[in-house]
C-alpha cells in the first residue's frame, strides 16, 4: 500500500507541474539541444547515399576506368553511405575560414573480382580539408582569393580531362556508383576578379592499392565568362606519375582549350560545346584529343525537348612508328549521360577515350520539374586498329543506344533508370570473336540529404 500511496503522489505532482503556465509555455517552445560544436561556426549536415542493381546480356566487361583484375557477374549489387560535416567561421573582415569533413562505406554485391572474392566493401575519408576566402575584404570584387588545401574535389569545364580524383572498382568496390571523387591530396589556390578566374593547383590522386600508379600534377587554369551563356578556358598541366607503371605519363604536358557558348545573340537556345587536347612527352607520349558539340533547345515546345550531335576524337597509337601516339584520358569524370564515360555499355564497361571516334547523337525531354529523360545513339570507330591487335583490320567497333530516365521522387530522393543495346561491330569480331549483341539494364536510386 505504501508504494502505492508513493506512487499517486509521484503521478499528482508531474500532473501539476504539466499544468502549470510555466510548463504549458515550454511545451509550446521546441525545445533547444545544443550539437556541442562551437556555435559561432555555421554547420553543415549532409547525407548521401545510393544503391543500384545493374543486370548484363552478353556482357563483355574489360574495366577500362582503372586496369585492375575485375570480372562483374551478369547481374550485380552496389551501394554507398557518406556522411558529411561542414563549417564556416566569418572573420571580423569579412573573410572566412572553412571546411569539411566526409567519410564514406561502399559496398558491391554479387560480383567476382579475382583477387578479393564474392562481395568487395571498403570504408575511409572522403573530404578532409580546410580553406580561407576573403569575401570582401580585399578589391571589389566578392570573394576574390579563395585557397582550400587537403583532401577534396578539383574539377575543370566538363570534365573532358579532368574531375574525378579517386579511383574505384576493384578492392574498393562502387564501380558505377563512384562515391569517391576527392583527391588524395589538394593545394588550390584561385582568384576571381569579375569574370576572369585563375586558378593554380596540385592534386595527388586517391587510387586503388592494387594499382597505385603515383599520379600527380600541378597545373594552372584561367577562364573567362560572359554572361550566362559563354565560357572560355585555357589550361595547363605538368603529370608525374611511376614509370614503370605510366611511361608516357610521367613528366606529361597537357595543353588543354576548351569554349562553351551561344555565340547567336538572336537565337540564344542554340550551343556549342568545344575542347582541344594535346598531351607532349616526347617519344613516350605525343598526342592529341577534340572535341566538337552542336545542341539546340526548342523552348517554346511541350516537354522542352533539347537535340544535339557531338563527334569526339582521341588519338591511337600507330604501330608503324616508334613514337606512343595512344591518347590518356587522364582524369576525366561523368559530368552528364553520356560525358564523358562514353555509352552505358562501351565507355563504363570496355572502351577507353583513346584510339577512339564516337558520334553521338542526343535527344532530351523534360516532361515537368521532376521528370526527365532521353535517347542518346553512339557510333564507335578506331583511329587505328591494328594498335588494338595485329588481326584487327577494321575500324568498326560497336553502335550504342541508351535510353535513360531521371525522377525525383521529393527533394530527397532520385530514381534513374537505364536501358542499353549494342550491336559490336567487325574490330570487335576480329579482336574477340564476339558477335552477339549486348543488353544492360539498371535502376539506381539516390539519395541526398
Amino acid at each position: 500500500m505504501m508504494h502505492r500511496a508513493i506512487g499517486s503522489l509521484r503521478l499528482l505532482l508531474a500532473a501539476l507541474v504539466l499544468l502549470s503556465p510555466h510548463a504549458v509555455l515550454a511545451q509550446d517552445k521546441p525545445e533547444e539541444r545544443s550539437t556541442g560544436l562551437p556555435p559561432r561556426i555555421d554547420w553543415t549536415f549532409n547525407l548521401d547515399a545510393g544503391w543500384g542493381t545493374f543486370g548484363f546480356g552478353n556482357s563483355l566487361f574489360d574495366n577500362p576506368k582503372e586496369p585492375v583484375p575485375e570480372n562483374l557477374s551478369d547481374q550485380w549489387f552496389e551501394g554507398y553511405v557518406k556522411p558529411a560535416i561542414s563549417g564556416t567561421y566569418r572573420l571580423q573582415s569579412s573573410s572566412e575560414i572553412y571546411g569539411k569533413v566526409s567519410l564514406v562505406g561502399e559496398r558491391t554485391y554479387g560480383s567476382v573480382p579475382e583477387l578479393y572474392g564474392e562481395d568487395v566493401s571498403s570504408f575511409g575519408p572522403e573530404d578532409l580539408s580546410i580553406g580561407w576566402r576573403s569575401g570582401k575584404s580585399i578589391g571589389a570584387s566578392e570573394n576574390l582569393v579563395d585557397v582550400a588545401v587537403g583532401r577534396t574535389r578539383y574539377r575543370l569545364g566538363h570534365g573532358y580531362l579532368l574531375w574525378d580524383g579517386a579511383a574505384e572498382g576493384g578492392s574498393r568496390g562502387g564501380y558505377w556508383t563512384n562515391a569517391r571523387q576527392a583527391f588524395e591530396f589538394a593545394a588550390i589556390g584561385r582568384v576571381k576578379p569579375g569574370p576572369h578566374l585563375g586558378e593554380f593547383f596540385y592534386l595527388d590522386k586517391d587510387e586503388l592499392d592494387e594499382n597505385d600508379s603515383g599520379t600527380r600534377l600541378v597545373g594552372g587554369n584561367y577562364e573567362f565568362t560572359r554572361g550566362e551563356n559563354t565560357t572560355l578556358g585555357v589550361t595547363y598541366m605538368k603529370l608525374f606519375a611511376h614509370e614503370e607503371f605510366r611511361p608516357g605519363r610521367d613528366g606529361l604536358n597537357v595543353f588543354n582549350v576548351r569554349a562553351y557558348t551561344a555565340p547567336i545573340t538572336a537565337i540564344p537556345n542554340l550551343g556549342f560545346e568545344f575542347e582541344y587536347a594535346s598531351e607532349r612527352n616526347g617519344e613516350a607520349l605525343d598526342s592529341n584529343a577534340w572535341t566538337l558539340q552542336g545542341a539546340y533547345t526548342l523552348s517554346d515546345v511541350t516537354w522542352t525537348p533539347r537535340l544535339s550531335y557531338r563527334y569526339a576524337f582521341f588519338q591511337g597509337d600507330d604501330p608503324t612508328t616508334s613514337a606512343n601516339e595512344a591518347f590518356d584520358p587522364l582524369l576525366l569524370g561523368f559530368y552528364d549521360w553520356g560525358t564523358w564515360w562514353q555509352g552505358e555499355i562501351a565507355g563504363e564497361y570496355f572502351l577507353s577515350n583513346s584510339n577512339l571516334i564516337s558520334h553521338q547523337v542526343r535527344a532530351h525531354v523534360q516532361p515537368n520539374d521532376s521528370i526527365s529523360g532521353g535517347v542518346i545513339y553512339f557510333s564507335f570507330l578506331l583511329d587505328q586498329p591494328q594498335a588494338v591487335a595485329p588481326t584487327v583490320t577494321d575500324k568498326d567497333v560497336a553502335n550504342e543506344v541508351n535510353f535513360y530516365t531521371d525522377w525525383k521522387l521529393n527533394r530527397n530522393f532520385t530514381t534513374s533508370f537505364v536501358l542499353a543495346f549494342a550491336n559490336p561491330g567487325s574490330a570487335v569480331e576480329q579482336a574477340t570473336g564476339r558477335t552477339e549483341s549486348f543488353r544492360y539494364g539498371m535502376v539506381y536510386l539516390a539519395y541526398s540529404f
